[in-house]
């Protein structure tokens, strides 16, 4: 099938000013260390069977001594900042690296984990925000959230509706994870935005699979509850048997949607020159390195600089590596998401010459109180 060339023409991150690394739980919640094996992330990520250890539980085995699983610094909102305000910053570098101003973007297509009023999401204080004059949608597809919006758009832009789709996405763990919860020692913010339109011939996408990933339904819910002053607060938990269901459908999702992929490009798996996985945990990109069988150094994993930062991984795995030169033009590219309760999906681009936002101004490395007022830096 032969695609009009569309894709991605620039790309723009942006993160919260606060690093918060390991030592900010041991100095402050030395218990929850203490306890730590007994705790979220130490059941979800754990071996119960040595005998049947799969490629995810093989990949793990290296981190299960480590109480953090290998998560080693989060980016993390503070007092002052938002998904709304760093949504707006990656948003507008990406506009300004394709030299267009908001009057010349038709849609713009917002994802957020978790938007600030939780329902309806950013799209309409973003657009607001920017001076966006045409449509501004919210979408929705968990950790996925990037390939599903990027396979939106080039349709849209394809089809002839929109000339120019602007997506933002953004992920919000730090407010919605308990610090009394292991589950927070994984679990980061940021925000990335990417323009897309029409490209030079034979670049831009080239073929995407998306398949829906309801046999993870209950690995992870919400919880609505109330903080000490009784105000509303909703927490991220992990269901029961979470993570054996992670671990089983992994390498099945990995390949299905890789395949699928590959296949709706035209090109072989040998063909691709840069593989960008998201790496929701230390291990992620090598598990899928070992199910499709490449070298990992042909990937990126940034795992242990941002933490999980859900559907902001593929944004951020994909500047980087254009950023520091692993990706170059003309470039075979395959990106893969997995999100739980929703989509698992996977895209092939050749990259075009895409413009890059400005690099991420370094965070401030402090220790926090509980209340998460800063301290002295380090």
């Amino acid at each position: 099938m032969m695609y009009q060339p569309v894709g991605i023409r620039s790309i723009a991150v942006s993160f919260p000013s606060i690093i918060r690394t390991n030592d900010y739980y041991t100095e402050n919640y030395p218990e929850l260390i203490a306890e730590a094996e007994k705790k979220t992330l130490s059941k979800v990520f754990s071996t119960t069977d040595s005998t049947s250890l799969n490629e995810f539980d093989l990949e793990m085995l290296p981190y299960l001594s480590d109480p953090f699983r290998g998560t080693v610094e989060r980016r993390v909102f503070a007092p002052d900042e938002t998904s709304l305000s760093i949504s707006y910053s990656a948003a507008k570098e990406a506009l300004d690296a394709a030299k267009l101003s908001p009057n010349e973007i038709d849609l713009m297509l917002v994802a957020t984990i978790f938007p600030e009023q939780i329902v309806p999401g950013n799209a309409a204080f973003l657009a607001g925000e920017l001076g966006l004059h045409g449509a501004a949608w919210n979408i929705d597809s968990t950790c996925s959230n990037a390939v599903v919006a990027l396979q939106t758009a080039c349709a849209l832009v394809r089809a002839g509706e929109y000339r120019n789709v602007l997506v933002v996405i953004c992920t919000n763990y730090s407010r919605f994870t308990d610090d009394n919860d292991t589950l927070s020692f994984l679990s980061g913010d940021g925000a990335g935005a990417f323009v897309v339109g029409s490209l030079k011939p034979n670049q831009g996408v080239l073929g995407t699979k998306i398949i829906n990933t309801a046999s993870t339904c209950g690995t992870f819910f919400n919880e609505l509850t109330t903080d000490a002053q009784g105000n509303p607060q909703m927490f991220i938990r992990a269901g029961k048997g979470a993570g054996k269901m992670l671990s089983d459908t992994s390498v099945k999702f990995v390949r299905e949607c890789c395949t699928g992929a590959l296949a709706a490009a035209g090109v072989t798996l040998e063909q691709i020159n840069f593989f960008a996985f998201n790496t929701p945990t230390a291990w992620y990109a090598n598990v899928c390195a070992r199910a499709l069988g490449i070298d990992p150094e042909r990937t990126i994993n940034l795992h242990e600089r941002y933490a999980n930062i859900g559907p902001m991984l593929p944004l951020a795995n994909l500047y980087h590596a254009a950023e520091s030169g692993r990706i170059r033009e003309n470039d075979l590219v395959l990106v893969y998401t997995i999100g739980s309760v929703s989509n698992a999906g996977a895209s092939v681009m050749r990259w075009g010459d895409v413009a890059l936002g400005s690099v991420p101004a370094p965070p401030v490395s402090l220790n926090q109180h509980k209340d998460r007022s800063p301290l002295l830096a380090r």
